[in-house]
């Protein structure tokens, strides 16, 4: 692994996990701006590097990345310029945690490539234990997407309630 690969890497895993702080952190109807810089910055990081990385011509993960970067941009947007106001709130939620998913599901076709009991599994990615990797993947998503975005809009119309009280 070369240095440039081993901080690509560890940018992403960090991105995942501060990702996965903020997911739970907007289930809880929290904010968590540390965790956020961290995650959104992380993020970006994983795109860019991963566009310095050898390849011979565009992969789909060169796809990803960029789609990646103007879901980010918009996430960066709602957040720091607009201040999760009225529609901004549930704009931010959504392209934060897609950005998430867009990490996980490169993780998990990485894992696949490079790992050998995974690639023993799924060689050419197009078997079965691939599909329901990617599916759990899919649907956990979903599922913590609509509980961050119920969640994070109540908690904004409890604490709008509170303060007109």
């Amino acid at each position: 692994m070369t240095t440039s690969v081993l901080i690509h890497v560890v940018i992403s895993l960090l991105g995942i996990a501060s990702g996965f702080a903020v997911t739970f952190g907007l289930i809880a109807g929290k904010r968590l701006d540390g965790w956020t810089a961290l995650f959104l910055t992380t993020t970006v990081l994983t795109s860019v590097t991963g566009f310095f990385l050898p390849a011979h011509k565009i992969l789909p993960s060169h796809i990803i990345g960029a789609i990646s970067l103007v879901v980010l941009a918009l996430a960066i947007f709602a957040r720091y310029i607009r201040h999760l106001e009225d529609g901004w709130r549930t704009t931010y939620v959504v392209s934060s945690i897609l950005a998430l998913y867009f990490n996980v599901f490169v993780l998990v076709v990485q894992s696949f490539m490079k790992v050998p009991a995974l690639k023993a599994l799924a060689p050419t990615q197009s078997e079965p234990p691939f599909a329901i990797a990617q599916s759990v993947v899919l649907v956990l998503f979903i599922v913590l997407g609509t509980a961050a975005v119920k969640r994070f809009r109540l908690e904004t119309l409890s604490t709008v309630a509170a303060v007109s009280r």
